[in-house]
């Protein structure tokens, strides 16, 4: 069974690079480094400049400082892509409809870098 994943890996990566948790507020702008406690701590969610900041900070990818959000709003989207392929094979004879569901099944196999979805004119 899959083992699940904590939704940030901040404390772990911010204690590997040695940093304490005023250093962290410092190069995040902040003045206090309660906003650093309350993100390790998962009681409130950086905004997506915070979480670019880390990434440059911690010298590690978003998708690993962030991983069980990742892998949940992966879940989620790919749940929803398949739901929208098959609410939209029902309706044929449209080529621009047949073009998405090919390029939503791709997504939904992991093959998407390989399709390009670009409109019909």
């Amino acid at each position: 069974m899959k083992k699940a994943k904590l939704d940030n890996y901040l404390r772990t990566h911010r204690r590997h690079r040695g940093f304490s948790q005023p250093e962290v507020a410092f190069l995040l702008g902040s003045t206090s480094h309660a906003k650093v406690s309350r993100y390790e701590c998962f009681r409130q969610i950086p905004t997506l400049e915070t979480i670019f900041a880390y990434e440059v900070i911690l010298g590690t990818p978003v998708r690993e400082l962030f991983a069980g959000i990742q892998d949940r709003a992966e879940r989620r989207a790919l749940h929803r892509v398949r739901l929208l392929a098959r609410r939209l094979e029902r309706r044929t004879g449209d080529p621009v409809l047949m073009r998405k569901v090919e390029f939503l099944r791709a997504i939904a196999k992991g093959d998407a870098e390989e399709l390009r979805y670009e409109p019909i004119p």
